[in-house]
């Protein structure tokens, strides 16, 4: 999974630097026990994969801001995405408007990164004894 974070956070325009695969593989470890735990499972199921990769990238990106600022400045927040809506959540970045800061904007992808996809836990969960 980590190769998976590593990809996707090139997506965004992040090139790993040194000491990075450690809290990299710390965010992972979080959450793969964090989903574990939720849906009472031994390991992550395939389905979840991909928003398991969203979440740590999250946490990275979430420890990132909070411990070394300067590593994220060049975070491309300008990406296609503008506004998602499922069902009655709904998600705005509104890139290139000037609405919203760059620290807003990067508090909304990161809450977005740590949250969404979680509904389909309850898909995988089991039953505790």
């Amino acid at each position: 999974m980590i190769k998976q974070a590593e990809e996707r956070l090139k997506t965004f325009g992040y090139a790993m630097k040194e000491g990075d695969e450690a809290i990299l593989a710390f965010s992972i470890q979080k959450v793969e026990n964090s989903i574990k735990n939720d849906c009472n499972v031994s390991s992550v199921p395939d389905g979840l994969v991909n928003t398991a990769v969203d979440m740590a990238v999250g946490e990275f990106l979430t420890a990132k801001k909070t411990f070394a600022p300067d590593d994220i400045a060049g975070l491309d927040l300008d990406f296609a995405i503008k506004q998602l809506q499922e069902g009655d959540t709904s998600t705005v970045f509104a890139t290139g408007e000037g609405t919203l800061t760059h620290e807003q904007r990067l508090n909304n992808f990161l809450n977005y990164l740590l949250a969404h996809g979680r509904e389909e836990f309850s898909c995988y969960r089991r039953l505790r004894w």
